[in-house]
């Protein structure tokens, strides 16, 4: 069956790090665009890093840029997102989803797979 399972959120001290994992089983995911998304309670989910399939081109949210890196693992069929200097602002459940057209895109619907979520919070 197709799935995408995130870990490694948590709670985590304003500055920490955390690193999440996306990984994928029934499909492979070097050939999917992987974007990774947030909902805080009360907000909209908001497109935060994307990686696209054939080139490696990155997109970051400008709320997150310069403080959280996206990469690729394939051998481990893995997608990570690693967040350092961390935010109270940041706090939210973070999820993975995949594109079978390979190009990264901020449009929800454009992805056909999703994790489940794992949350994410930032608190002293």
């Amino acid at each position: 069956q197709v799935q995408l399972v995130e870990s490694g959120g948590g709670l985590v001290q304003p500055g920490g790090s955390l690193r999440l994992s996306c990984a994928a089983s029934g499909f492979t995911l070097e050939y999917y665009a992987i974007g990774w998304f947030r909902q805080a309670p009360g907000k909209e989910r908001e497109g935060v890093s994307c990686i696209s399939r054939s080139d490696g081109r990155t997109y970051y949210a400008n709320s997150v840029k310069g403080r959280f890196t996206i990469s690729r693992d394939n051998a481990k069929n893995t997608v990570y997102l690693q967040m350092n200097s961390l935010k109270p602002e940041d706090t939210a459940v973070y999820y993975c989803a995949a594109d079978g057209s390979g190009d990264c895109s901020p449009m929800t619907y454009d992805y056909h797979y999703w994790g489940q979520g794992t949350q994410v919070t930032v608190s002293s």
